[in-house]
């Protein structure tokens, strides 16, 4: 069984994944850690529960979902993996720093390894469904658990509403699409956990989400 812990990192209040099963195992998705306080929240959660990083993934590569990666990168050894087509995504985070006026930031590393719709991440003895949702990043993808009942859905869906879709590579009608033909197929008892803000169901939002109405 997989177990999820969620930190809310940096100042955009980005949420932070760390998931672990019964091996010890874990992936961490998203890290927007970004100051020494939040960093060292992360390492010490993983030293306080034994776990051991074994992949690190990013749903899509902006600003505030990467802050962490070359941390967690050379703290763990770990070789990024994200979707091939958020490259130029991640290829803008120096300007997005420059632009918020972000101090610290640490040069992501650029992925090794690609995530693609249809090729499983395994740890442990879990498994995730990668499922590409483009529109309010090229490459956005998220991670969805037919056995644990849940998905890390980073910026696609959030509680009562939906991501950005006007910065550079997103767009309105891929992402309704992105919502209707892919989340919205997901079970309706499903736990969506979001890039920022609470949890909500698929359920719930497929009745009340205003993605319906544009």
């Amino acid at each position: 069984m997989i177990q999820v812990k969620k930190f809310t990192f940096n100042p955009f209040s980005e949420n932070t994944y760390v998931l672990f099963d019964e091996t010890k195992e874990c992936v961490i998705i998203d890290p927007g850690c970004v100051q020494a306080i939040e960093k060292t929240q992360l390492t010490e959660f993983i030293v306080q529960e034994g776990l051991k990083p074994v992949r690190l993934l990013n749903t899509h590569c902006h600003v505030d979902h990467v802050f962490g990666n070359y941390y967690v990168s050379k703290k763990y050894k770990l070789e990024l993996e994200a979707h091939e087509l958020d490259l130029p995504t991640l290829t803008l985070v120096p300007k997005a720093c420059m632009m918020y006026g972000i101090q610290g930031y640490e040069l992501s590393p650029e992925p090794t390894r690609f995530l693609e719709e249809g090729i499983d991440v395994t740890f442990g003895q879990s498994r995730l469904e990668v499922i590409h949702g483009p529109g309010h990043a090229p490459g956005h993808v998220a991670f969805y658990s037919p056995a644990d009942g849940f998905v890390i859905n980073g910026d696609i869906l959030f509680e009562g509403s939906f991501g950005r879709y006007d910065l550079p590579g997103g767009d309105l009608p891929t992402l309704k699409k992105t919502i209707i033909e892919k989340m919205f197929a997901l079970p309706e008892e499903t736990v969506v956990f979001c890039g920022h803000g609470g949890e909500t169901t698929i359920g719930r939002e497929k009745l009340t989400n205003p993605i319906l109405t544009y």
